[in-house]
């Protein structure tokens, strides 16, 4: 694909709708809808393509690693409950760690005890958006207490690999979310 040029059709409060315009090998051209939190994409380099770390995304696990957490939280795009990890947008002058303990927080009342590891940026939902997440691992513990925000309804809770099993079994759970979730119920 030749990147042939992009326009702005639409800027809400936190989302930009962009049309990013394409030339196929085949020489047809192909306009491809995105939206981006970039407000400002003027082009491919340093625009469509960045390496800023938007979001963190909060894998957490009991220290004997026995549990891991999730939040049941209502997704107003979808207009129900899904499952899906802690998660949020960084906001300015914060690393994604200065993130991650702010977010869980925010959205569980846990405070982040160990890191793990911190992954190299992935896109959060690469069909849609350049909108790019760093994965934070480790472990967490606490009271579970209300999220700080009355513009999110969130129950977060701890869960074994029996009670993953069964809410992988038809639960609507975020991709990346129900990915991983079937992987650490394989390694028990």
């Amino acid at each position: 694909m030749k990147f042939k040029g992009i326009s702005k059709a639409f800027s809400g409060k936190f989302i930009h709708f962009y049309k990013a315009e394409y030339e196929t090998e085949k020489g047809n051209s192909k306009v491809y809808e995105m939206i981006s939190r970039d407000g400002d994409i003027k082009g491919l380099e340093n625009g469509i393509k960045n390496d800023k770390c938007d979001a963190v995304v909060l894998i957490m696990t009991t220290p004997d690693n026995s549990k891991i957490l999730l939040n049941r939280e209502f997704r107003m795009a979808v207009g129900d409950f899904a499952y899906n990890f802690p998660a949020g947008l960084i906001d300015p002058g914060e690393d994604p760690v200065e993130a991650a303990r702010r977010e869980l927080w925010e959205e569980t009342g846990l405070t982040l005890e160990t890191i793990d590891e911190v992954l190299p940026v992935s896109f959060s939902a690469i069909g849609i958006t350049n909108e790019k997440s760093c994965c934070v691992i480790g472990t967490a513990s606490g009271e579970f207490a209300p999220s700080t925000s009355d513009e999110e309804e969130i129950e977060a809770g701890w869960y074994d690999r029996e009670q993953v099993k069964e809410l992988l079994k038809g639960t609507s759970f975020a991709a990346r979310t129900q990915a991983y979730c079937w992987w650490w119920v394989k390694q028990a």
